[in-house]
């Protein structure tokens, strides 16, 4: 298997990767985090990139490209603590693919152009990352829905001009759409820890729109599939943060004198240096793993459909674990070497540890997957037929 990146993928990693270090620097960051966690601007700058409709389909307006494209400009972004939140762009684009021609075509071009922010909006207290474990609730009413419910930590949801909303149906899960200033709605900004924006999102008799039918599963299905994105773009973002923050260690290391020689020439220090490299690398191979089996074409309904979508969950599950063991070593390590500077707020390094710690907590924590993981354990364990 060739794991080498193609001319095209490349070109667009140099891209990215040029417009974060000449278009959002640390000190425009700084600023956005004091003006909320959310840049209207930086947003459309991502639009005009081509970023939002980088998985849209080319009649659509978009890009036409796909996961691993997804995953090059998630781990670039990464390396520039980048606060808005783009994996919400892939995860609405996904959404929209599976709603009513009406909406699609009312919506998918504002998200291309930069003229709509569309989040998911499916965290609730108590439901400790379980996408079944729902109290939102839907009612018919008239040709439409209403909404009852309250949910939590919305990625930029007070900036939101829609929010994707699953809610039981008869029972079941169900997604529905929400647009800004629907009747009933209410939300609450706040910055979190790395400086992103998040929101309460309260629903109080509001209006929707069914986006996916609750019917044979189908819309648990479609969430499973949007909080897969989910899942693989923290997996993304983890590898470009770590290694910066490696970059950022080696760099200070070299830098940092004791005794009048470079504490990298110290034997210790090196060896601590390799195994953050380590941590860095198998939690790299994790991520293509976890974007190439995101990748593969969606269950058909099948029995071996359903395999498929099985181990999919799991290779993400695996994924997300070793990412959250290597993001917690990368970043502790790299305070530990820094020393007292490597906690101050001045110091970029410490913002790194903060995303690190965060991402961690993000689309079910470690111990959380591990779980997913073990629960599907076969004795075998895939060792033999």
């Amino acid at each position: 298997m060739d794991f080498n990146f193609t001319p095209e993928q490349e070109q667009l990693r140099d891209a990215v990767g040029k417009w974060v270090e000449k278009a959002y620097g640390f000190e425009r960051r700084r600023a956005i985090v004091a003006e909320g966690g959310f840049d209207r601007a930086a947003w459309g700058e991502l639009a005009e990139l081509g970023l939002l409709g980088l998985t849209v389909a080319e009649q659509d307006g978009g890009m036409g490209m796909g996961a691993v494209e997804a995953m090059i400009v998630l781990e670039e972004l990464a390396k520039g603590l980048v606060l808005e939140p783009y994996a919400q762009a892939l995860i609405a684009a996904q959404a929209l693919a599976h709603a009513p021609q009406a909406l699609r075509q009312q919506w998918l071009p504002k998200l291309v152009q930069g003229q709509a922010l569309i989040v998911l909006a499916h965290q609730e207290k108590g439901a400790r990352y379980r996408l079944d474990q729902l109290q939102t609730q839907a009612e018919p009413q008239g040709q439409g829905y209403v909404l009852n419910g309250h949910k939590s930590l919305v990625p930029a949801g007070d900036h939101a001009d829609a929010w994707i909303v699953p809610a039981l149906l008869d029972g079941q899960v169900a997604l529905f759409w929400v647009e800004q200033g629907a009747a009933g709605v209410q939300t609450q900004g706040y910055l979190t820890q790395d400086g992103s924006r998040a929101a309460e999102l309260r629903l109080q008799a509001s209006p929707a729109q069914l986006l996916c039918a609750a019917g044979d599963g189908q819309g648990l299905a479609l969430l499973q599939q949007l909080a897969g994105i989910g899942t693989a773009a923290v997996c993304a973002e983890g590898v470009g943060v770590m290694e910066q923050t490696l970059a950022l260690t080696a760099d200070y290391m070299n830098q940092r004198k004791q005794f009048g020689v470079p504490i990298a020439s110290f034997q210790a220090l090196r060896h601590r240096i390799a195994d953050m490299k380590m941590q860095l690398e198998l939690g790299r191979s994790m991520s293509y793993y976890a974007w190439l089996k995101l990748a593969e074409a969606p269950a058909d309904g099948t029995g071996a459909g359903d395999a498929a979508e099985r181990e999919r969950q799991q290779a993400l599950s695996r994924a997300k674990y070793q990412l959250g063991q290597s993001m917690r070593y990368v970043g502790q390590q790299s305070v530990q070497l820094h020393g007292g500077i490597g906690v101050t707020d001045e110091y970029i390094g410490s913002h790194y540890f903060k995303k690190l710690t965060q991402l961690e907590m993000c689309w079910g924590d470690s111990l959380h997957h591990l779980g997913i993981v073990s629960e599907n354990m076969q004795d075998t364990a895939g060792v033999f037929a």
